[in-house]
């Protein structure tokens, strides 16, 4: 009964805001999925103390769930993220993804289109709960010209909005993760929930990622044991070589959408050069790929399969400014409160400045790099 009223307060807050703030955002059903998803998702959670009392979960979740609550425990007390119930529940979602996101983008450009929303502001994807609808608005923006994919998202962020409800639950979808990949992901979602910049998304996801990688990387080396450290090894080497790639590919594609072709219209010219781009990322993909163990590889090769302008533009707000967090980290002594009190200041200038300040820290001598490993996500 707890559960059903909490879950009908839930639902009432969504409504609302579907119904009023949100007015003119977007359409209504689409609130009305984005609250009824979240809902299913809260309602199927149950606190982690029940899941370990119960004989009926299995030993392996049973380990995984322990091992979430001793990495909640490290991120606040040594990385001084959020101290909420989020994460102190558990949900087994009976599907591959807690969500799956839309990206678009023009034919000859890397930049995202944009759906705005209260809180989040303009971000560069559109979240669904249900893969065919996120598949329909997929088409929709193909039918307008652009370059679109649909990707599986493991896990979202209610930035701390619902901690009163319960936060955000651990979900059968990425708790299987390797040790290390499941402290970087908990790290990454509760960073959002101490900081989030309105309408910048490559703000956002740079910090998230620069503190998991950084936060994932004292895990390893003060709290796991050697196994899961090789374990992490071996998933992060695959990581760092798939990165270097699509940035490269990135780069090229760039290059060639702002190439005195593009500046003439002379698009014949630009889509043979960017197919050359794309042929090269495939055939330097199938090659990498044959030196990899086979574990682990269909969210990489499904990644390739879909790859364009899209896929590209949303990853780069993945990496771009993760060199300049860890530089920031660097030069606030690995202090974590200092670290951020300075994003902090950074998050309250205008956006453009607050990219290009991120930019210009320059690297000390002795990196974040140097004294982890730097993956990204």
């Amino acid at each position: 009964m707890l559960a059903e009223a909490m879950a009908r307060r839930v639902a009432a807050v969504f409504v609302l805001l579907a119904t009023g703030l949100l007015a003119g955002c977007a359409d209504l059903g689409y609130y009305w999925q984005s609250a009824s998803g979240h809902i299913g998702v809260m309602r199927a959670a149950r606190p982690v103390p029940q899941w370990l009392d119960d004989p009926a979960t299995p030993a392996a979740l049973k380990a995984k769930l322990e091992l979430t609550q001793r990495i909640r425990r490290f991120a606040v007390t040594e990385l001084h993220l959020p101290d909420n119930p989020s994460y102190t529940g558990y949900a087994d979602l009976h599907r591959n993804a807690a969500v799956w996101n839309v990206v678009a983008a023009p034919p000859y450009s890397l930049t995202l289109e944009t759906w705005c929303f209260p809180v989040a502001g303009c971000v560069g994807y559109r979240g669904y709960y249900d893969e065919a609808q996120a598949k329909a608005e997929a088409d929709a923006q193909r039918a307008q010209g652009r370059e679109a994919a649909v990707y599986p998202v493991p896990a979202y962020s209610t930035l701390g909005w619902l901690n009163w409800a319960g936060g955000d639950p651990l979900l059968s979808t990425f708790i299987g993760y390797p040790e290390g990949e499941l402290a970087r992901l908990i790290f990454h979602e509760l960073s959002h929930q101490l900081l989030y910049v309105s309408g910048d998304t490559l703000f956002n996801e740079s910090f998230a990622t620069a503190v998991e990688r950084i936060g994932g990387a004292r895990w390893l080396a003060t709290e796991a044991g050697e196994a899961a450290r090789a374990e992490y090894a071996q998933y992060d080497a695959r990581r760092q070589q798939f990165r270097a790639l699509t940035f490269a590919t990135r780069r090229r594609l760039q290059a060639v959408y702002t190439s005195p072709q593009a500046k003439a219209k002379d698009w014949a010219a630009v889509e043979a050069m960017k197919r050359e781009a794309m042929d090269a990322f495939r055939a330097d993909f199938a090659a990498l790929r044959k030196g990899w163990p086979p574990q682990r590889q269909a969210a990489y090769d499904a990644w390739a399969a879909r790859a364009n302008n899209a896929t590209f533009g949303a990853q780069a707000a993945y990496d771009d400014l993760v060199p300049g967090f860890e530089a920031l980290f660097e030069r606030e002594g690995r202090d974590w409160p200092r670290f951020y009190a300075a994003v902090r200041k950074l998050a309250a200038l205008p956006k453009d400045e607050r990219h290009a300040a991120l930019q210009g820290v320059a690297p000390p001598t002795h990196t974040a790099r140097a004294a982890q490993p730097s993956a990204a996500q």
